[in-house]
């Protein structure tokens, strides 16, 4: 497993992002690499004091530029007001991630439609609000943007208990399929990552508290038998989201160890056979014969 970035000194030199959720956790990390690698970098999320924070931290660590902003991504106006700040500082927005997120795990039928509301808002609403007003912006200012949207691969098999998460993040997936036909002619690029197991303190500790978090280890459904590693995903993302991925666009690539290929297969779970168990199988096959 390589934990240091891959892509070559600079490579994303001159560039300005702007990523949603980046005061913590994935987005963060994402964003400490895109800043070593020469970016600009927009931090956005609800609260200003962790912006502010992680801004100062991720400056000293890389000594790139950070501008945080304030933004609830729900509402349209205040995302156009993080792209007018943004070009304020920095002249121009090359790139966004779409990274905000809300979930819960809960039978749906104990949710309100707030609930509902609260997740799905967040996930989609606040993704096409970016990305619609960096669309009309790039195609007005005849820039070749390119959006990396943070899914999951449950964007695309559906799941249960997490029934809002999914509803939104499909909606995204749908999005960019899309729009990276439309906008294709405008030089403009639109990818997913759908990362799998990657731990971060808050999210993981408020789904899988301690009353569940041993039954339901993640790391058991991964075929490779580990959790991601953060640079892993910083590393995929920025290769996605500069010029040597000038020919991918409409594709979501999944980071997940396998997780989702094992969940998928009928016969997968048969990892849980013994030695013993399967010598008892042939036995009882060969005896049949």
């Amino acid at each position: 497993m390589h934990t240091q970035g891959m892509l070559r000194d600079n490579a994303l030199k001159g560039k300005t992002i702007i990523i949603t959720g980046g005061g913590t956790g994935l987005g963060r990390s994402m964003g400490t690499y895109f800043l070593e690698l020469g970016a600009n970098l927009v931090i956005t999320s609800r609260k200003i004091e962790v912006l502010e924070k992680t801004a100062e931290e991720m400056m000293k660590q890389t000594g790139g530029q950070v501008l945080p902003v304030q933004c609830n991504v729900k509402e349209y106006e205040q995302v156009e007001a993080v792209l007018k700040a943004a070009v304020e500082k920095f002249g121009q927005v090359d790139i966004l991630i779409n990274n905000a997120a809300g979930n819960f795990i809960s039978p749906t039928e104990r949710l309100s439609h707030r609930a509902f509301d609260a997740v799905v808002d967040i996930v989609l609403k606040g993704s096409y609000n970016c990305t619609l007003a960096l669309g009309k912006y790039w195609i007005e200012k005849k820039i070749k943007g390119v959006v990396l949207s943070t899914l999951t691969t449950y964007a695309f098999t559906g799941s249960g208990w997490v029934v809002p998460s999914a509803c939104g993040k499909s909606g995204v997936w749908g999005m960019t399929k899309s729009l990276a036909v439309e906008w294709a002619k405008y030089g403009i690029r639109l990818n997913a990552v759908a990362p799998g197991p990657f731990p971060t303190e808050g999210a993981w500790s408020r789904l899988l508290p301690d009353p569940i978090k041993e039954k339901f280890d993640p790391v058991k459904k991964v075929p490779l038998g580990r959790v991601g590693d953060h640079q892993e995903l910083a590393n995929l993302a920025a290769y996605l989201i500069s010029d040597y991925a000038a020919y991918i666009t409409g594709d979501m690539v999944n980071i997940d160890g396998g997780e989702w290929l094992k969940g998928a297969g009928q016969f997968n779970n048969m990892d849980m056979v013994t030695d013993e168990m399967w010598d008892m199988l042939e036995m009882f096959t060969k005896g049949k014969k």
